[in-house]
């Protein structure tokens, strides 16, 4: 059997590591997985040229919105979020699922969120495919108070949309388009996800002792808002965490087996090591 990871660019993904490590754990020894280098354009075509010697595909930016359009079946949890990042075949057919939400939810449970006690208040930095899944990672988490910092409240349609699906109501605002302002609606928070990408929340700082930051960039690591919050006492989760848990999901959804997450933990490990 056959399976991939697409995007574009995809050279720099672990997911390989992750998948190859998880099929020899589990004596999948006629299994692959690849990178393949497709853009939006370009997934109906490659998703229509494929047969049933394929499990399913990993898909990453900037193809989990159009992923949904490819698919005969779409999750509820990827329709709520208006985001794919699994494709999966079975008799013929493709399904849409969101792993990104379960990434979420382990690592951040990994740190202690909805496991220690009740959380009050979480914010969210961006306004993405990400971001959408980070609200539906804190409604499963039981976090009751979300605000969600973008740079143009008029953008964040998509993202709107997605919490009236998941039933939840963030309070949105421009805040990043001032790093004072970003920084000041950190400060207190129970939770912090950095959805931005490299760079963008360099200048925000804000967490503290009894905040969880997680950070979804993990290369390089840490990042300067991953450094600046744990030197102020937070507790830092590299996006890596996310990055495991969400290819621990995808390979139960591909194989029908559980993830070996130890072994998936290693590879993982290695390969980052490697590019180190």
């Amino acid at each position: 059997m056959h399976a991939a990871v697409l995007g574009s660019p995809v050279a720099h993904s672990l997911s390989p590591a992750l998948h190859t490590a998880a099929y020899a754990a589990l004596g999948l020894h006629d299994w692959s997985y690849e990178r393949c280098e497709c853009d939006e354009a370009g997934l109906p075509r490659f998703v229509a040229g494929l047969d049933r010697e394929w499990a399913g595909l990993s898909l990453t930016m900037p193809l989990k919105r159009v992923a949904l359009e490819v698919a005969d079946e779409v999750s509820p949890l990827a329709t709520a979020t208006g985001a794919a990042n699994t494709l999966v075949l079975r008799d013929g057919r493709w399904s849409a699922h969101n792993t990104d939400v379960a990434g979420l939810v382990a690592a951040l449970r990994g740190a202690g969120v909805g496991v220690t006690g009740a959380t009050g208040r979480a914010v969210v930095l961006g306004a993405g495919g990400t971001a959408q899944a980070s609200l539906a990672a804190l409604r499963e988490l039981g976090v009751p108070e979300v605000d969600v910092l973008v740079r143009s409240v008029e953008r964040a349609g998509e993202l709107r949309a997605a919490a009236d699906r998941l039933g939840v109501s963030p309070t949105v605002s421009a805040a990043l388009t001032d790093p004072s302002s970003a920084s000041a609606a950190i400060t207190g928070a129970d939770i912090v996800i950095s959805t931005l990408p490299a760079g963008a929340a360099d200048a925000l700082a804000g967490a503290g002792p009894g905040t969880v930051v997680l950070d979804v960039v993990y290369a390089p690591w840490p990042t300067r808002f991953a450094a600046t919050a744990a030197a102020a006492g937070a507790q830092v989760v590299s996006g890596l965490e996310m990055l495991l848990h969400q290819a621990v999901a995808q390979v139960e959804l591909m194989t029908g087996r559980p993830g070996p997450v130890a072994e998936m933990r290693s590879a993982l490990d290695e390969a980052v090591a490697a590019r180190a």
